[in-house]
């Protein structure tokens, strides 16, 4: 697969890094380095986009900028590619309404645009956009993508006796590589101590995403983002917590 990653700043370059270090050895990943200025208003995407750029199958938009999701379409047109995905780890870089509308510029060109909020939430069938709203799609290059990197999953292993946490394996890594430094610091510790030394390491990485209380989850998107990689903590440490009851005897 033939990747191309739009990035303004340090936000695109650190989601680059991890992904190039884990990829699959078949995949090729780009990056294109968009302006760090540009109007208010854009009249003509196509000025600021290059006439010759590497060919893509799927285009990532790592833009730190509101303006730059206005140049996707013709990065699209220019490479060739027929998906694409488009972070929304801080609404001031993509807003609700922009990215309603370059969902719609790009299926007008028969390319497929998803915009999970955040960028954690993207699995192969879907993604998040509010706290109760789950958007389905199907894209076979989105989905190759997100079997990789996109919504948290490690396999724990437990041991039944020490209840400590043996190993932790990636199944998916955040794009950021969240979730591989979360993994690698729960190695060691007890099923009670799991879920939340999780958040902190998730903190510690730390997460990129917004610290602004974001509309559409009454939260911020970094807490969001945190819950989503404890969650998946949460479901396989609790068969092993033992809990007691007032007035009942423990065996």
């Amino acid at each position: 697969m033939r990747i191309l990653a739009v990035i303004s700043g340090e936000y695109g370059q650190r989601h680059v890094a991890n992904v190039r270090e884990h990829a699959p050895p078949a995949w090729t990943i780009e990056v294109w380095q968009a302006p760090n200025i540009l109007p208010p208003m854009i009249d003509y995407p196509e000025d600021y986009v290059p006439d010759s750029l590497p060919a893509a199958d799927l285009i990532l938009n790592f833009g730190e900028h509101r303006g730059i999701a206005e140049l996707i379409p013709d990065v699209a047109r220019v490479t060739g590619a027929r998906a694409v995905i488009a972070a929304i780890d801080n609404e001031a870089w993509l807003p609700r309404g922009l990215a309603r509308q370059l969902r719609g510029w790009l299926e007008e060109m028969d390319v497929i645009c998803v915009t999970p909020k955040p960028l954690c939430s993207l699995t192969e069938t879907h993604y998040g956009l509010t706290r109760r709203q789950k958007v389905q799609y199907e894209d076979p290059l989105i989905a190759e993508f997100a079997r990789h990197f996109g919504r948290p999953e490690l396999q724990l292993t437990i041991d039944p006796k020490t209840r400590q946490i043996t190993a932790a394996e990636i199944q998916r890594d955040a794009v950021c590589g969240c979730a591989r430094y979360v993994a690698e610091g729960l190695v060691g510790l007890s099923v009670e101590e799991a879920e939340q030394e999780a958040g902190m390491l998730h903190h510690h990485y730390p997460c990129l995403a917004s610290m602004g209380i974001d509309v559409d989850y009454g939260d911020t998107l970094m807490h969001i983002s945190g819950n989503i990689l404890k969650d998946n903590i949460a479901e396989q440490v609790k068969p092993f917590i033992q809990y007691i009851k007032p007035g009942i005897q423990n065996d």
